[in-house]
């Protein structure tokens, strides 16, 4: 996901600043006053940037169901009343949303000024996300700020038809919600542990389905649970069960064994035979089973102690859904529990997924103990599910433009033999052969390299070779010569590859022999470094990076490392399906980057291309290649099939 433009990206100075916010929040039925201001407060750092930095902030929100007609009791007046007592300013309201009324008080606005708009749900336009009522809306604005992450995943008009009309930015409430969010669904750092609550499991098949890929354990709660307990055979007596669903929990239990995700369920419950306060209750063991007239409606004592010892090293944990019935204190010691514990967690993102979970986690006072609390719950869900929510869809994204020359080289190692090198490279002659916004190079096995070349001697893309001898000749049986390459056409070659260096036995003295040679011939090494498993695992990272770099690079000077490529491959990630997520990425080349600014200067290391390499696809390309210090890739598999192209179409996206 690129990064989403934010309301600090753009000057608001003197403009109308059209802002989405969820004011959709509880009234009394007698006074009409709103009783929980807690969504009221969530925008408040926004409003208050907007207006400091000198904004006309039109305030926008629904509240209720009021079906598309005016309906008073669905009013957002008593919310401006609220909202000026929060802000300390003055909040003007007017009774519609579209029309003359708005747009009088709107041109009357100066700098700073508040206003808020009625209900935008009182016309049915806005749930149906019609382009006549979208327009109307905005034109009040210059710019549209959307911070209702709660209403993200409608594609409403006032969330995303305004986006048609008008540059839209991300809140900073909407903005954590990204961040958070997204981290737990693109990038968790593990242990990843996902506890899942409530009634129903149909309600969370779409969050389990998504979350089997991605979580090391799920931890099950709330009502949910006795769907999969009937489906071990368990008796749950008279506990809720959705019937039409035990087959699904016995797949999705299947799934999990089979995936290696722990998948959780309670050992013990407490029981009762109604759902009220004051009424006996019991702790049974779900291997003895519930007896039939009574339900369970909380975890029991080892099963809190159970998920406590599940969530002791976890690195990331989303929580959604309570773990009873926590309304009733009777039946809310499980949740409360669950909500101490990860309150407790230290150095651990905790996530709080919207819902009756922010409302426990809200109950029990431990809302600022935790990294989230997602004003969502809709929302959050379907982001865990790995949808894409319209509403953050809309938010328009940053450019982001690679400041140095990007390569996409492909690797294809000891596969496709002369005839079917020479078909593909007419493949690539024909889909990217003019290409030359981007440095394209492809690396075939030096016997195919006579075929490819002759096909792609009149394209742009360049040929390279996976290896070479530093002589110019003489008894190397197998070896080949750079002035054999030379003769071919090829312009590039493979150094230190890692299959050179773990397979072949390759020493850092050999490789940078290598890489003096090919320099001296006028060839472009592309020099390979990177750690295995067990380096990164002891923590010697930037410590095999660096000898690998001043070994390979010793006696290289200044003038000749700008006409090398460094690539970073970690080993871990080389044909195994395991990508380095960007951040490491980044990170370990920042270090080759800042080290090679060492040895050479800040102003060579700024412009020395680094690409990474490690199992790299369409489909986890873009989120690597927008990273500061990665210039493009030295592909492996992927470069053997027609998704090379697609890789080339992606780094486009970024010049």
């Amino acid at each position: 996901m690129k990064r989403k433009l934010t309301i600090k990206d753009v000057d608001l100075k003197g403009k109308h600043v059209l802002m989405r916010v969820d004011f959709n929040v509880p009234l009394n039925k007698e006074t009409g006053e709103v009783t929980d201001d807690t969504r009221i407060k969530a925008a408040l750092p926004t409003i208050k940037y907007a207006i400091d930095q000198g904004g006309k902030v039109i305030l926008m929100s629904h509240l209720g169901r009021p079906k598309g007609v005016k309906d008073p009791k669905y009013s957002l007046k008593p919310v401006a009343k609220r909202l000026e007592e929060l802000l300390g300013h003055h909040v003007s309201f007017v009774d519609d949303c579209i029309g003359e009324g708005p747009r009088k008080v709107v041109e009357a606005m100066k700098d700073g000024e508040i206003m808020l708009l009625e209900n935008v749900r009182f016309h049915k336009e806005e749930k149906n996300n019609d382009p006549e009522f979208a327009k109307s809306l905005a034109s009040l604005g210059d710019i549209h700020v959307n911070d209702a992450f709660g209403t993200a995943h409608r594609a409403h008009a006032s969330n995303v038809g305004v986006a048609k009309h008008l540059t839209s930015v991300a809140g900073f409430l909407m903005e954590k919600e990204i961040l958070m969010l997204g981290k737990a669904v693109e990038k968790p750092e593990h242990p990843y542990v996902v506890i899942l609550g409530g009634a129903k499991v149909s309600d969370k098949i779409g969050v389990i389905t998504n979350l089997l890929e991605k979580a090391d354990r799920i931890l099950i709660g709330g009502a949910m649970m006795f769907t999969f307990l009937r489906a071990l055979g368990k008796k749950v007596g008279d506990s809720l069960v959705e019937e039409d669903k035990i087959e699904l929990a016995k797949n999705i239990l299947k799934t999990a064994r089979e995936k290696g995700v722990e998948f959780i369920l309670p050992v013990d419950t407490i029981i009762a035979q109604t759902i009220e306060a004051g009424v006996e209750k019991k702790v049974v063991s779900i291997d003895e089973g519930i007896p039939s007239g009574w339900k369970g409606l909380d975890i029991g004592p080892r099963t809190i102690e159970l998920f406590k010892e599940k969530l002791n090293d976890a690195k990331t944990v989303v929580w959604n859904g309570p773990m009873g019935v926590f309304e009733i204190d009777d039946f809310a010691t499980g949740t409360e529990e669950i909500a101490k514990a990860l309150a407790s967690l230290k150095g651990a993102d905790t996530i709080i997924g919207g819902g009756d979970s922010a409302a426990a986690i809200n109950k029990f006072n431990l809302a600022n103990k935790v990294s989230h609390v997602s004003t969502g719950g809709g929302a959050s869900l379907e982001m865990l599910e790995g949808k894409v929510l319209p509403g953050i869809a809309s938010i328009a994204e940053e450019d982001i433009k690679k400041k140095r020359r990007l390569t996409i080289a492909g690797n294809w190692k000891m596969n496709k033999t002369p005839t079917e090198a020479k078909l593909f490279a007419g493949v690539l002659a024909a889909e990217i052969g003019l290409e030359d916004s981007l440095d394209i190079v492809v690396c075939p096995p030096s016997i195919d390299i006579p075929a490819v070349a002759d096909v792609l001697k009149d394209t742009k893309i360049g040929v390279g070779a996976q290896n070479i001898y530093p002589k110019e000749s003489g008894a190397f049986t197998g070896e080949i010569s750079v002035t054999m390459l030379k003769d071919l056409g090829v312009k590039y070659v493979i150094v230190g590859h890692s299959e050179r260096r773990h397979i072949f036995g390759e020493s850092d003295e050999l490789i940078n022999e290598k890489n003096k040679f090919a320099l001296k011939e006028n060839l472009i090494p592309i020099f390979c470094i990177g750690e295995t498993l067990e380096e990164r695992e002891a923590g010697r990272t930037f410590e095999v990076l660096r000898s690998q770099i001043i070994k390979g690079l010793k006696d290289i000077s200044a003038n000749e490392i700008m006409r090398m490529i460094i690539a970073y491959e970690p080993v871990w990630a080389i044909g195994t399906g395991k990508v380095a997520t960007p951040e490491q990425a980044d990170k370990a080349m920042g270090y080759v980057r800042k080290l090679l600014g060492e040895l050479y200067s800040m102003e060579i290391a700024d412009q020395l291309k680094i690409l990474y390499g490690g199992s790299i696809k369409p489909d986890n390309f873009d989120s690597l290649i927008k990273m500061e210090n990665i210039d493009g890739g030295l592909v492996g598999g992927a470069s053997l099939k027609e998704s090379f192209i697609e890789l080339v179409r992606i780094a486009k996206n970024y010049l």
